[in-house]
């Protein structure tokens, strides 16, 4: 297969809610291309992008799907990605590999929560972006409500590019014509809006425009232009499934989408320094891995690389931090759903796949000196379930497959919670489940989930100074001794942990006193108040005793974590609880229950937000411990209609009276379990 010169390279993603309709768009530009025979469909399971079984089960993409196809002399890279929050995180990550993140709107749901979170994504990412309205073909839709909401909603910038005629049945282009009839709205004024927002982003522009002297071949050359630079974003009319508007939709990638040249630029950082990176087949080899797959039959792993600049051919080698003295890359690939092509050459502002290496996303490929690229932020996974093999001997297999698990989906990973549990973490119930669900249908193993302890952290208000502590031990032989003197003091909330050797001559040996730090580490880990991890202090070392017989490691390390204990119970602890930023879509009548049992909750109210077609965001900041069995709450409330998302926002304080029943509960568990 071969390769293209970049300025005829155009990357896109297409991102928004669930239900939108982005997988049936991409089936329907791979079929207007004659990349298919036949229009893929989710209903009747015939989509060569959501191929994988949990996604046929679901009837919606779960997993983030790449393909390809090549219109007007152009090579497209298309990204088609999951519409849930749940699943947001292969969403995010394909921001990483485009210019141009194409939002799709449903003219029958309008601006939904992840159509919003989206759109604020990538638009920090510095992506130029197309707004599609689909599904114009539905019944009752009121298509210029959504284009005002999304004018509201996103800027005056978003304009229409064209507009749907003969009921739905065709759209008229208002780039290229200023006269015609559409279903609303005046193709005149839509005319005029289009140019204006073009000429909006170029001063030269602007002035043969106000002068009367601007043709529409220069306004044409623009566009892509104002659409990278955000003063431009086209709106397009589509019914997928009837093909309406995709012939448009695919002509306008020659003039309306940045190219890699034209497009947002990415910069690499080596050390302090920052280069940017000039999309060039002539330059020094750099890509990055945004994907990373497995496939369902053969298990082999492939990564998803977005080249930014150079060229990468089987027998050249890059280099990455992780491993600088190079790494063969192997056999070139093409990916269209869950199938690969050969590929000549990896080639700047190309989207290509490798097979089998170990990498991680976000891992920069380079052929020069290694370094990284920024990454869109990422969301902190905040549902959290504890899991169990039903069966001993699965343990080890169940955890491995969790492991490829968490490479493959930035929004995923598990660890081991409070107490030793096995924990598993992502975005939302239906992440976890339908991974556990997998696991069990691949690996034939019993999965027993309950939920996890809530991950509560320790610290101190106040600083203890001058707590001595010794450590002295005879038992017939050589004995254990060790005394420390600490001082014991509050850091700011995220700088974590501190040590600080101020002793001055030699009070305590110097290799000792590591073991002090070690001691007061493995305190930190267990606890002081109720077991949970010590977070934000720093413990200076001023003074202690060595015996020239008795002293030892152990020594130290005990006597580090008996002084790390009482200073802590000097200074005025405190537990810390985390608490997430919610947002709770709703019914508008059932805002007032919501509000309500979010303040039962310990809940404060962040704002509100009316959508259209009568549906409500609610805003609030809730301790994650009274949210936690929220799934089953909202859903009583709301009969079903309602959803959610939540993000970690920080750790504060628990409530004197609940700190006392959860100190109560730990002593209770800790004396069960020694019993």
């Amino acid at each position: 297969m071969a390769v293209h010169d970049v300025d005829k390279m155009r990357n896109l993603t297409l991102v928004g809610h669930g239900g939108c309709g982005k997988t049936s768009l991409a089936e329907a530009l791979l079929h207007k291309t004659g990349v298919t025979n036949r229009l893929g469909s989710t209903a009747d399971k015939t989509s060569i992008l959501d191929y994988l079984d949990e996604e046929k089960e679901k009837g919606s993409s779960t997993r983030s799907s790449l393909c390809f196809f090549e219109h007007g002399g152009l090579h497209v890279n298309l990204i088609d990605t999951p519409g849930t929050a749940a699943f947001c995180g292969e969403a995010i990550a394909s921001l990483a590999a485009v210019e141009c993140a194409v939002l799709v709107v449903a003219a029958t749901g309008g601006i939904e929560v992840n159509t919003r979170k989206m759109w604020q994504r990538a638009k920090a990412h510095g992506l130029g972006m197309w707004v599609v309205i689909n599904k114009i073909d539905a019944a009752n839709v009121d298509l210029p409500a959504v284009v005002s909401r999304i004018q509201e909603s996103f800027g005056a910038e978003c304009v229409a590019i064209n507009l749907p005629t003969g009921g739905g049945k065709g759209v008229i282009d208002c780039f290229a014509n200023d006269s015609g009839d559409s279903d609303f709205s005046s193709v005149a004024d839509a005319h005029t809006a289009v140019v204006e927002a073009v000429v909006g982003a170029d001063d030269e522009l602007m002035e043969q425009y106000l002068g009367g002297e601007l043709s529409d071949d220069a306004v044409r050359d623009a566009a892509a232009k104002a659409v990278a630079a955000g003063s431009f974003v086209p709106i397009f009319f589509t019914n997928s499934t009837g093909e309406v508007g995709i012939a448009e939709l695919l002509d306008a990638l020659e003039f309306a989408c940045p190219s890699p040249v034209s497009g947002m630029h990415r910069t690499l950082v080596i050390g302090d320094s920052e280069t940017p990176i000039e999309p060039s087949q002539s330059g020094p080899f750099i890509g990055q891995v945004f994907k990373i797959s497995s496939d369902p039959k053969s298990h082999i792993r492939y990564l998803a690389v977005r080249v930014f600049s150079g060229k990468m051919t089987t027998d050249m080698s890059f280099k990455t931090l992780a491993e600088p003295k190079g790494t063969r890359p192997g056999q070139t690939l093409r990916s269209r759903g869950a199938e690969h092509s050969d590929v000549e050459a990896a080639v700047a502002g190309d989207i290509v796949a490798y097979a089998k290496l170990d990498l991680s996303i976000g891992d920069v490929l380079c052929s020069d000196k290694p370094g990284t690229v920024a990454m869109p932020d990422f969301p902190k996974p905040m549902f959290s379930l504890a899991i169990e093999a039903s069966a001993k001997g699965d343990s080890e297999k169940i955890g491995a497959a969790f492991r490829h698990i968490e490479h493959e989906d930035p929004c995923f990973y598990m660890d081991r919670g409070t107490g030793g549990e096995l924990v598993i973490h992502g975005m939302g119930e239906s992440q976890l489940r339908t991974f556990l669900d997998a696991i069990k249908r691949q690996h034939k193993v019993g999965i027993e989930t309950r939920p996890p302890k809530i991950p509560y952290r320790e610290t101190i208000r106040t600083k203890a100074e001058n707590v001595t502590y010794t450590h002295k031990k005879q038992s017939g032989g050589a004995g254990q001794f060790g005394r420390v003197i600490i001082n014991l003091l509050p850091a700011e909330r995220g700088e974590g942990y501190e040590f600080v050797d101020k002793i001055f001559g030699g009070s305590i040996d110097q290799g000792f006193r590591p073991s002090v730090d070690k001691g007061a580490r493995a305190q930190m880990a267990e606890g002081v108040l109720a077991g949970y991890p010590v977070i934000d202090v720093k413990v200076e070392l001023i003074d202690g005793k060595t015996h020239p017989v008795d002293s030892k490691d152990i020594a130290f390390q005990i006597a580090g974590r008996g002084a790390f204990k009482e200073a802590f119970m000097q200074a005025n602890p405190v537990l810390l609880e985390p608490v997430v930023n919610v947002e709770v879509t709703v019914p508008a009548e059932n805002v007032g229950d919501i509000t309500g049992d979010l303040a039962s909750r310990r809940g404060r109210p962040q704002g509100q937000e009316i959508l259209p077609g009568g549906m409500t965001v609610v805003q609030a900041a809730v301790p994650l411990a009274e949210i936690a069995n929220y799934n089953s709450s909202l859903s009583s409330i709301t009969g079903g209609q309602g959803s959610f998302t939540m993000e970690f926002s920080h750790y504060e304080p628990v409530p004197g009276n609940v700190q006392q029943q959860i100190i109560d509960a730990s002593k209770k568990e800790h004396a069960a379990a020694h019993a």
